[in-house]
């Protein structure tokens, strides 16, 4: 990355201090706004087929639409740390070390393995139900 996280806040701050913006800058209004830039991203890809919408930026007007949507989803978020005192890096790491913990990566055996394996447990699961359900 050309800046980092602290000196592009720094200059998103300066322009809206130019314009005398930031008595709007309040965190309900940034959220707002990111919320609202956030669904202008998604419009792009809304009717898109997965195929297409993996090669949106092999199209240059797409391509720019594409990259100014996500420039204004990032600004307001940054500005919305700003307001807020949250460091976004530190807060992402530490919400990736979290989710680490609360989803750890999973083993497999070999496909076709891990698939017969799947099944027979399926089927000793559904075994053990059904024996349940005639006792009671």
């Amino acid at each position: 990355m050309s800046e980092d996280l602290h000196a592009l806040q720094r200059r998103l701050a300066e322009f809206a201090a130019a314009r005398d913006w930031q008595q709007y800058h309040t965190p309900k209004n940034l959220a707002a706004a990111l919320s609202v830039e956030a669904a202008e991203l998604v419009e792009i890809f809304q009717w898109l087929t997965p195929e297409e919408s993996a090669t949106v930026m092999s199209d240059p007007r797409s391509a720019a639409r594409v990259e100014d949507e996500v420039a204004d989803v990032l600004a307001y978020l940054l500005q919305f740390c700003e307001a807020l005192g949250i460091d976004a890096l530190s807060a992402l790491a530490a919400k990736i070390e979290r989710n680490e913990t609360r989803f750890p990566a999973v083993r497999r055996a070999r496909p076709g393995r891990a698939d017969r394996a799947d099944r027979a447990a399926e089927r000793d699961d559904r075994e053990e139900g059904e024996g349940r359900g005639r006792e009671g």
